[in-house]
């Protein structure tokens, strides 16, 4: 079997690299150990978990995020 190249996959239909980017992004996820981060990204991680533990509401859905953005432009 040879080696999949960028070019390869970058040829796939747009829901086939979708599909591929989510099985990818699934694969990375059963291992997090693997994923490392800094002490600034864990202390960041650790402070918006805080914040949503405290108020689980505060934040925006992401229809209402993507309507800001959207006007923003």
């Amino acid at each position: 079997m040879r080696p999949v190249q960028i070019s390869d996959l970058l040829g796939l239909g747009v829901g086939e690299r979708i599909r591929l980017a989510q099985a990818i992004w699934d694969s990375i996820a059963e291992v997090p150990e693997a994923v490392s981060l800094t002490e600034a990204e864990r202390e960041e991680l650790d402070r918006r978990l805080d914040a949503y533990y405290q108020d689980p509401g505060a934040g925006s859905s992401w229809s209402e995020a993507k309507a800001r953005i959207r006007k923003a432009r």
